[in-house]
């Protein structure tokens, strides 16, 4: 897969075990993704947990470990997503 090197118009993707899983070039929708996948976006546990369960892994084929967030191929943000 190209990557985008322009950084007027950066490219985003959000990758698990080497895996391009999403991937855009707004600046701004996948690195909000990326901390709602990491629960830096929720106040409960248990809203971030209904998120991963119904949202991440069923609709976007995330599964539990680690994720990156990479822009333009580099890795900007590395983070977890958790059961507990």
């Amino acid at each position: 897969m190209k990557t985008d090197t322009n950084k007027l118009n950066p490219t985003y993707e959000i990758r698990q075990n080497g895996k391009t899983v999403l991937r855009s070039d707004c600046e701004f929708s996948l690195p909000m993704i990326f901390n709602n996948l990491t629960g830096r976006n929720f106040a409960k546990k248990s809203e971030y947990h209904d998120y991963i369960r119904f949202i991440a892994i069923k609709e976007m084929g995330f599964t539990y470990g680690e994720i990156e967030l990479v822009k333009n191929g580099e890795v900007v943000a590395k983070g977890h997503i958790t059961k507990k």
